[in-house]
């Protein structure tokens, strides 16, 4: 299901869009936690969209990607000459964001000689522009987000507690994807199609080794890796069928340095399974007595496991006595 821009069917998914529904009317400060690639800017986007200040601007600012010296004239603007280079009067973010909401992403960074300032415009909604006097008058929604976890933050005085509590009046946390791997099919068939038609290509099958490939890898750089995994796939497949190397995961900056290093618990638990099996049949994979027989499971769908965790068929890790192994219960087809 796809709504809001968001792609998923998850109990976390629900909960998120349950969230955002209840917040966005009450045009109150928002806090969006998460890790990296998470989507915290598109939830601050659902939330400006589906509230009453959707007419007007939604404006983003990173706090992380303009320097200190600047970030004040960025946020609240300058008057001319304030400062040398200043030859013009500038609003600044927070006066263009009137009556539409301010996204201030990667709120963490930003430095604490600007934090009362910042504090003094969310309590009064007033500020001075850099170099001027008078009062400036706004009527803006802030919502902010952070990787950092800003309340280890306010116990280490890297950040006003002050304005923490100003800026979490309704404080929401994104699931990084490994914790939401029911939703990755869905994600998957997402932006498949969205980079098939950007690219004029008609992709009409996922095998089912690459979405276990995907619902197994632990995803360190969340939706926006994905995402970014998918496009280079529909660059690279010259059929309808998706062409994925699993060599572009494991091998990712934050990766495990092998896919046996990045297994879930459910994977972990289907490799011990496999091995089991192997041990039982010495290492035979087909036939009515091999391993894939024993599995309940095709032996091809066998083999593709054996080769993505790095199995020694051969000689496996794990050895088990002779017994009977359940069919087709632990390990899917």
């Amino acid at each position: 299901m796809a709504t809001l821009g968001f792609v998923g069917s998850s109990a976390m998914f629900q909960t998120l869009l349950h969230e955002v529904n209840m917040v966005a009317p009450a045009d109150c400060a928002v806090l969006v936690q998460g890790e990296t690639g998470t989507g915290k800017e598109m939830v601050a986007k659902a939330i400006h969209e589906t509230s009453p200040r959707r007419q007007n601007r939604f404006v983003a600012v990173n706090c992380a990607a303009i320097p200190s010296a600047l970030l004040e004239s960025e946020l609240f603007g300058h008057e001319r000459g304030a400062f040398t280079g200043a030859v013009t009067q500038s609003l600044g973010r927070f006066q263009a964001a009137d009556r539409g909401t301010l996204f201030l992403d990667e709120i963490g960074d930003l430095p604490l000689e600007l934090q009362p300032k910042l504090l003094r415009a969310l309590q009064e909604r007033q500020f001075e522009r850099l170099g001027g006097g008078r009062t400036v008058q706004v009527d803006v929604r802030v919502i902010a987000a952070t990787n950092q976890n800003l309340l280890r933050m306010v116990q280490e005085r890297k950040f006003r507690a002050d304005l923490y509590y100003r800026l979490s009046v309704f404080p929401i946390t994104l699931p990084p994807l490994r914790e939401r791997r029911d939703d990755i099919p869905l994600l998957l068939e997402h932006f498949v199609e969205f980079y098939a038609r950007k690219a004029g290509k008609t992709i009409r099958h996922t095998g089912k080794d690459t979405v276990e490939l995907f619902q197994a890898y632990h995803w360190p750089g969340n939706v926006r890796e994905l995402q970014n995994v998918v496009e280079r796939a529909v660059i690279l497949t010259r059929t309808d069928t998706l062409f994925v190397d699993d060599r572009w995961l494991w091998s990712a900056p934050g990766a495990a340095s092998s896919p046996r290093d990045g297994l879930s618990a459910f994977a972990d638990r289907e490799v011990e399974l496999i091995e089991a099996a192997l041990a039982e049949t010495h290492g035979r994979v087909s036939g009515p007595s091999g391993a894939a027989a024993k599995l309940g499971i095709p032996r091809q769908t066998l083999e593709s496991k054996i080769r993505r965790w790095g199995i020694n068929k051969c000689t496996p890790k794990t050895q088990f006595p002779q017994t009977s192994m359940p069919r087709a219960q632990a390990v899917s087809a």
